[in-house]
């Protein structure tokens, strides 16, 4: 059987979720297309394309969500962080 903590460890965070939108919408996307690649609910999405248009991080244009400059940055940061904490669990492991 396997410990809270483990299980708590593999939930995604705010910031996971927010680098998957960014990710997805780089390119532009729709709404559908978004919820679905980031595996979030109808109300979850909501919230997080209101959050994050009000950030800067997501503009949207009639019915297509893009990624905006700010949130490129935040996605290579998000990205660079990520790569540490892993050099430094895997350092932690040995």
């Amino acid at each position: 059987m396997e410990s809270g903590l483990s299980r708590r460890l593999r939930k995604r965070s705010d910031m996971d979720i927010t680098a998957s939108i960014l990710s997805e919408a780089r390119g532009g996307a729709r709404k559908t297309r978004i919820m679905y690649r980031c595996n979030l609910s109808h109300k979850q999405l909501q919230a997080y394309l209101k959050l994050l248009s009000g950030m800067g991080l997501l503009a949207s244009r009639s019915d297509l969500f893009q990624t905006t400059a700010k949130g490129h940055k935040f996605v290579e940061a998000y990205c660079t962080l990520k790569a540490l904490m892993t050099e430094v669990s895997s350092f932690s492991t040995r």
